[in-house]
């Protein structure tokens, strides 16, 4: 069963990115996520089924 990921939450992975930060805002969802590292900015578009993996634990989620 999926994860309950939403746009605007916060997400710490396992391993970091190669600017050294390992938090990521969401900022599209679907079958295909795009994340933006929040140390550089950098975007990445990753499946569904890869971010479920190296996600270590979600840290804010925004309020409905």
């Amino acid at each position: 069963m999926p994860m309950e990921l939403y746009v605007g939450d916060i997400v710490e992975l396992k391993k970091q990115h190669p600017c050294g930060n390992k938090k990521f805002e969401i900022l599209r969802t679907g079958a295909d996520f795009r994340i933006k590292c929040l140390g550089c900015e950098k975007q990445l578009w990753l499946a569904r089924r890869d971010l479920e993996k190296r996600i270590k634990k979600v840290i804010a989620k925004e309020e409905e």
